[in-house]
């Protein structure tokens, strides 16, 4: 797994954002040649990205797999990476070939990894009192995020940053294990009631059922002590998220996430991307960062 590591007082906060989200190392794996038990292969071996989508027993579709972005925005043809460095809306030329499978050596972070709004007509609502807050955060290069100090992310930051997320599905019961510090989540998905009175926590309360072949999954009990973005995109103790994943084939992971925070937005807003499957199974990730 990638383990975070605090830096001494004498490194500058823009560097540390650079360093733990672009740093020049290699990504290792055990078992990294090691073929997929149950991939859908063409005749010459090559997985077949156009398989129809894979289902659990209970004849559900299985989001079990190796994901990452499918719309990545890779900030080092840019230069240093910031909270600044926004690509355009939607282009065709950002999106990968989603015929292959994702590249685990080559990953990087998402067009929304800065700012999951950016392809919100008008900009996110933020409440006035939100606007200088977030102006501020960019300004200063994000120096109080969380990520670069080595704090778990929430898991709507967690899909759009340079690392690979883990799902593990059976009936009842979807796991998302994120190789950045060991971070996990679970969601329950036999439709439970949330609790009326949580203790807010990092990830929530998550309760999902199924509509069709879309899991739709709620959560709430949220504490304050995440960002949802590298821009510092915050929240208050009343965020309420509903998500939606459908795995239109095997490769293939849609996603649509709508957030209702009425003690920062000034509406509900939505928001939305695409995952990719990456090839081969990685059962440990971890940094090698060549030194003696």
């Amino acid at each position: 797994m990638r383990v975070c590591r605090p830096y001494g007082g004498l490194v500058t906060t823009a560097l540390l954002m650079l360093v733990t989200l672009l740093a020049s190392t290699h990504l290792a794996a055990q078992w990294l040649r090691y073929p997929t038990a149950g991939v859908p292969r063409k005749a010459d071996g090559k997985v077949d990205m156009s398989a129809p989508t894979p289902r659990m027993a209970d004849s559900k579709p299985d989001f079990s797999g190796i994901w990452t972005t499918g719309e990545p925005f890779d900030r080092r043809a840019q230069g240093l990476s910031s909270p600044k460095d926004l690509p355009t809306p939607r282009d065709p030329k950002n999106s990968i070939d989603l015929q292959s499978p994702g590249d685990p050596s080559a990953i990087v972070g998402s067009r929304q990894m800065a700012n999951i709004g950016v392809d919100l007509p008008g900009g996110l609502p933020y409440q006035p009192w939100l606007v200088p807050i977030v102006k501020e955060r960019t300004d200063n290069l994000a120096k109080d995020d969380p990520h670069i100090r080595c704090r778990p992310d929430n898991f709507l930051r967690a899909y759009g940053m340079p690392h690979l997320l883990k799902f593990v599905h059976t009936p009842g019961l979807l796991v998302m294990l994120n190789e950045m510090n060991a971070g996990y989540r679970q969601v329950l998905t036999d439709a439970r009631p949330l609790p009326k009175d949580p203790n807010p926590t990092l990830q929530g309360y998550s309760s999902g059922k199924w509509s069709g072949d879309t899991l739709v999954v709620d959560t709430k009990g949220f504490n304050e002590k995440f960002w949802f973005s590298n821009g510092g995109l915050p929240h208050t103790e009343k965020l309420h998220i509903v998500e939606r994943f459908t795995r239109t084939d095997f490769n293939t992971l849609k996603y649509e996430v709508t957030i209702d925070d009425p003690g920062a937005y000034t509406r509900t807003w939505s928001a939305g991307w695409t995952l990719q499957w990456v090839a081969e199974d990685l059962p440990v990730f971890y940094w090698q960062d060549n030194r003696p």
